[in-house]
């Protein structure tokens, strides 16, 4: 099911969202609607606050492929790259992000088992930008030049 994607303003997008505890069913749902919303919204990546869910979820959409990060938390960063960024819940609008160009995180997947996974360029600032999310930060708090985007 395609879910809607909240908009700036919307309170449950400035929330720290909580640990998810339960790997069951109604987790697994959330998650599949969450990658049809993006798929539909073109999106690189949404975590779960922008469809109104203040869990620690996200997905992400890149050229290395799709993933589920499940309580995901920084191991390290390494690097620099500065390059533009928009968001599905900021329309209209984008800026240019400094972020990292290395990142290793830690997360569990849909069933709650444990992994590691080392993103680089694009993927990690995918990664960055909706883990920000889960901590109730957009990408415009970080942002330069912020813009009407031209889509």
């Amino acid at each position: 099911m395609v879910l809607e994607i909240l908009q700036v303003g919307a309170p449950v997008l400035r929330e720290k969202c909580k640990p998810v505890t339960r790997f069951d069913g109604e987790l697994c749902r959330l998650l599949d609607d969450m990658k049809e919303t993006l798929k539909r919204a073109e999106g690189a990546g949404l975590a779960a606050p922008q469809v109104g869910v203040p869990i620690r979820a996200v997905v992400v959409d890149v050229e290395e492929g799709f993933f589920e990060f499940i309580n995901p938390v920084f191991v390290y960063t390494k690097g620099e790259q500065i390059g533009a960024e928009g968001c599905l819940s900021v329309v209209g609008k984008a800026g240019t992000v400094r972020r990292p160009a290395k990142v290793k995180i830690t997360f569990q997947d849909r069933a709650g088992a444990r992994h590691s996974i080392v993103a680089r360029d694009f993927f990690a600032r995918a990664v960055c930008h909706e883990l920000d999310h889960l901590d109730g930060i957009l990408y415009t708090d970080k942002a330069t030049n912020v813009h009407d985007s031209e889509d």
